[in-house]
């Protein structure tokens, strides 16, 4: 009987001392109570409250109205229960009235709507007429800066249509107008000239069907088409001019106009003294008299001679022939310049474009 009583009430001993580990327990009226279970974080509830506590589990201070707009110093609760609650906030509500919305709009509408329109004076009569003003025309046609082209009006070096300029804002009709500066033509218009040393072996055509090396190789990347001033044989090196600017190029290759080009010539000696005389007298081809309006010996190495030849003519080989007629057949012929247009130190195979000045003088070579 006393163990059996011994052990029951140790039992009992050992049972309530003994923390169940779900949380269940007995109680003093030997129930079962069960302990609030702790929310998992998939379960908790981060609802905030107007007064800035958690619901659900717990208070937690120091994240009020202003944690909820995801941001420091967001709109906070006014005192007095003036603030707006959670709901408000999660539905947007405008932060101000919309009466301040609609004045400050219709302010801002008044201020900016209703400006009056800035017109600009008139710097001469007919000012509202079509053209462009004439330092704007110069500066584009490469004459300098709008600054430096209404200097070049002041004093007086710029003429339209022959009278000099003498006040700024003149309006030009680059179609119409001719424009001088300084006596010279100015290529007012969208042209261009270049000046190209052409090599040895390149086909003076803008393109072969042979497939030939040609002149227009050399001016791919342009969007305007351009055409050859004149011709040079496939063996001749030297200037030749490429531009869009057809009366110009026309004008420059007619016997008319009498434009000069030089050449230099390799032939083997010795030379006789008369030599010179005889070109300019004229010598006898096929196709009539050809005759040199200059003529010097540049360089003589043994029986080597570098001569200089200058005409006016245009016609086929007429240099190589008139230098084999007279009995020296030309090695090698290089075109040295072309009216104004020297060829200077350019190398074999570069294209430049020329100055305005240099357009100018070609210009007045021909009467534009």
């Amino acid at each position: 009987m006393r163990s059996s009583g011994r052990n029951s009430g140790s039992g009992s001993g050992r049972s309530g001392g003994n923390r169940n580990p779900r949380g269940a327990g007995a109680g003093r009226d030997g129930k079962q109570e069960q302990r609030p279970r702790r929310p998992r974080p998939e379960e908790r509830r981060y609802d905030v409250g107007a007064d800035g506590e958690r619901s659900g589990d717990g208070p937690r201070k120091g994240r009020g109205a202003a944690a909820r707009g995801g941001a420091k110093g967001g709109p906070k609760a006014a005192q007095g229960g003036g603030g707006r609650s959670g709901d408000q906030r999660r539905r947007g509500a405008p932060s101000r009235p919309r009466e301040l919305d609609a004045k400050i709009e219709q302010r801002n509408r008044d201020r900016y709507a209703n400006k009056p329109e800035i017109r600009t004076p008139k710097t001469h009569p007919g000012a509202e007429q079509e053209g462009e003003r004439l330092q704007k025309v110069l500066a584009r046609a490469g004459m300098g800066s709008r600054r430096a082209c209404e200097e070049l009006i002041d004093q007086a070096r710029v003429e339209v249509n022959g009278e000099i300029v003498v006040e700024q804002g003149m309006r030009v009709d680059v179609h119409k107008d001719e424009i001088k500066v300084d006596g010279l033509t100015v290529a007012a218009q969208s042209y261009l000239f270049f000046a190209l040393n052409k090599p040895a072996g390149v086909v003076s055509s803008m393109e072969d069907p042979d497939g030939r090396q040609c002149l227009g190789d050399y001016v791919t990347n342009r969007e305007t088409r351009l055409f050859h001033v004149g011709r040079l044989d496939t063996e001749t090196e030297g200037v030749i001019l490429l531009t869009n600017h057809g009366e110009l190029a026309h004008r420059l290759t007619h016997p008319k106009y009498g434009v000069k080009k030089t050449y230099l010539a390799a032939i083997q000696g010795p030379l006789p003294r008369d030599l010179g005389k005889r070109l300019k007298d004229g010598i006898q081809l096929e196709d009539g008299y050809a005759r040199a309006d200059h003529f010097r010996v540049v360089e003589n190495t043994g029986k080597n001679y570098l001569v200089e030849v200058t005409l006016h003519e245009g016609r086929k080989h007429i240099v190589r022939r008139m230098l084999a007629e007279a009995g020296f057949p030309v090695e090698r012929l290089v075109r040295t310049s072309f009216g104004p247009i020297p060829l200077g130190d350019q190398k074999s195979g570069w294209l430049r474009r020329l100055t305005n000045t240099e357009v100018g003088m070609l210009m007045r070579e021909v009467g534009l």
